[in-house]
């Protein structure tokens, strides 16, 4: 991995150090960029400037939609099989996991690349159930138990996907932990990193202090959030988060 010191730098500037490194933006087409990074430094803001950047021809890839469709697969069987109790140990044997993981296919359909799950009744594209069904409660409750046992599989399933955009001139993005996306071949790594470490800690608070601020704020109405309201609720917040750690 390259370590990148985001330090004082502009995302854009980061995605300068990226794209120079990949050979330039003519030489981006096709390639795989592993971005990794503790929480804090930046890596889903420099994912954005870079798919931003290179659209159409850019994707960010997660496992998340994985896991959730062999769940929704597996909590599917049990309403077949079990009588809608989801058990861990009837649903998730090494034959059924390797059925539920056969029922998926990743390839281009209406020529946009996608997951079709089919199998079990099942018939649908993970882009059109990925804001519906595969956050269901169902597949909600049972995802942490199913990607327990799981991950081998969706990890080669992952691989061949991103073999298959980058052989097809798409720029595939992957963020994460080092540990979770080391089986990535790619020579394009970066690791992005704070030389003060503080920084870290102090962007966290940061964001959670707008966060809440804001949560706060979308109460009131309109006409009440005055410069000096968001003054006042900011230091409310703030005085809340000190307490936490007194």
């Amino acid at each position: 991995y390259a370590a990148l010191d985001v330090a004082g730098k502009a995302p854009d500037a980061v995605c300068e150090e990226i794209v120079a490194g990949c050979g330039g933006a003519a030489a981006m087409r096709g390639k795989v960029l592993v971005i990794c990074g503790l929480s804090g430094t930046g890596k889903g803001t420099t994912c954005a400037k870079l798919r931003e950047r290179f659209a159409p021809n850019v994707t960010a890839w997660s496992n998340g939609n994985v896991f959730r469709s062999v769940t929704l697969c597996a909590a599917t069987w049990c309403e077949l099989h079990n009588g809608g109790t989801f058990d861990k140990e009837k649903a998730l044997t090494k034959e059924n996991i390797a059925s539920f993981v056969s029922m998926l296919e990743f390839g281009k359909f209406g020529g946009k690349f996608d997951i079709r799950i089919r199998g079990l009744g099942l018939d649908a594209l993970v882009s059109e159930i990925q804001n519906g069904e595969l956050k269901g409660p169902k597949v909600s409750v049972n995802i942490p138990t199913v990607a327990e046992v799981t991950q081998g599989e969706v990890v080669l399933f992952a691989a061949d996907a991103i073999r298959k955009m980058g052989e097809d001139g798409i720029t595939v993005l992957l963020e994460g932990r080092e540990q979770t996306v080391n089986y990535v071949r790619s020579p394009h790594r970066y690791t992005l990193m704070l030389s003060d470490e503080s920084l870290i800690g102090k962007r966290r608070a940061a964001q959670r202090l707008m966060a809440d601020a804001v949560t706060v704020l979308d109460g009131l109405p309109e006409g009440d959030r005055t410069d000096d309201r968001v003054m006042s609720v900011l230091k409310e917040v703030l005085e809340g988060m000190v307490k936490e750690i007194q």
